[in-house]
Formats: structure tokens, sequence, C-alpha cells
């Protein structure tokens, strides 16, 4: 059974081009992760749905991490998980960003 998760968090000034983003492979040790933008009221939410249970505080740690360096505004993320290890997660939520803002002009 899948476990699910749900955290918001305040947002930045940055906001995503009007078209999401996906990233990543739901394989073995990785992770997908879809990014919209969305009316927060400025903020950033973030919904997982993992395999693993017990590591709510680990996911709020790096959520929070990535939600403060982002700067993002008004952005829903969607986490598909397989057992990425924290690296693994921060680094495709960095990959994913940086695709999205290629993909048109961020204010």
């Amino acid at each position: 059974m899948l476990h699910e998760l749900t955290f918001t968090f305040p947002g930045g000034t940055r906001t995503l081009p009007p078209a999401w983003s996906h990233t990543g492979v739901v394989g073995s040790g990785d992770l997908e992760i879809l990014l919209r933008q969305a009316d927060l009221g400025g903020g950033m939410e973030f919904h997982v749905v993992t395999p693993v249970r017990g590591f709510d505080e680990v996911w709020e740690k790096i959520l929070g991490r990535f939600a403060a360096e982002a700067n993002l505004g008004d952005v829903r993320i969607q986490i598909n998980d397989n057992n990425a290890t924290p690296f693994v997660v921060s680094l495709r939520l960095k990959q994913a960003l940086s695709e999205a803002m290629e993909g048109g002009n961020a204010s």
C-alpha cells in the first residue's frame, strides 16, 4: 500500500512558466516529479506518493530546504517515489526546476 504525504511551505517570488514540467523515471531507486502552477496564495505544495513509511520528517526537511532555495510561489509539486534516496530526491527536484525554467520565461 502506498503512503501519501502533503506538505505546504511559504512561497517565494519566482514563478514557473505556464506549462508544467516533468522529469525523472519511476524505476529502480528513482522517482518522478511533476511541477505545475496553481493558485496557492503564493505558497508551495508538495504531494508525495511513496511505498516507504516512517520517513515523513526526512521528506519534510528535504522539501522545506528545496522550497527555501527555489524561491518559487504558486507551484504544486507531485512526487511519485520508488525508494529514492534523499540525495536523489534533491537532485531530481533541482533538475525538474531547471528544466521547467528553461521551458519559458519565468519572472
